[in-house]
């Protein structure tokens, strides 16, 4: 049980990471391009980003880190508390006068994750 429950939050973290390393990449690129998007191309731009580093993901670690129980746990929750972590992330960067990115909001950082954990559960070994 204990083995199960380290999986899980080994594959939480993993996904936490690359999130993590995305939204300092768009930090990086945003600046010059500050022009506010349609809210649903950008929605769909996240959850294929989110795609494409579930691919990425593979390549680095092929095999779930979830056990089979927990699979579709991980799939269903996951993504809620990544989208509510960007929510904290975007709140706090807004109360210290930082930019937030729209990743950084709950529907976005949602899509971004659920993109990712759809990957890693249809096609992780």
């Amino acid at each position: 049980m204990l083995e199960a429950i380290l999986e899980f939050v080994g594959e939480f973290l993993l996904q936490a990471l690359i999130q993590a390393l995305v939204e300092l990449g768009f930090h990086a690129v945003a600046e010059p391009f500050r022009k506010t998007p349609n809210p649903i191309v950008a929605a769909a731009g996240y959850m294929l980003l989110g795609v494409v580093c579930g691919v990425i993901s593979l390549w680095v670690v092929p095999s779930h880190l979830a056990p089979t129980n927990w699979r579709v746990v991980n799939l269903v929750f996951t993504p809620l508390v990544i989208g509510f972590v960007m929510l904290l992330v975007g709140s706090w960067r807004a109360k210290h006068g930082l930019s937030v990115l729209r990743i950084e909001r709950f529907a976005y950082g949602y899509l971004f994750a659920l993109g990712l954990a759809l990957i890693r559960f249809f096609f992780a070994k």
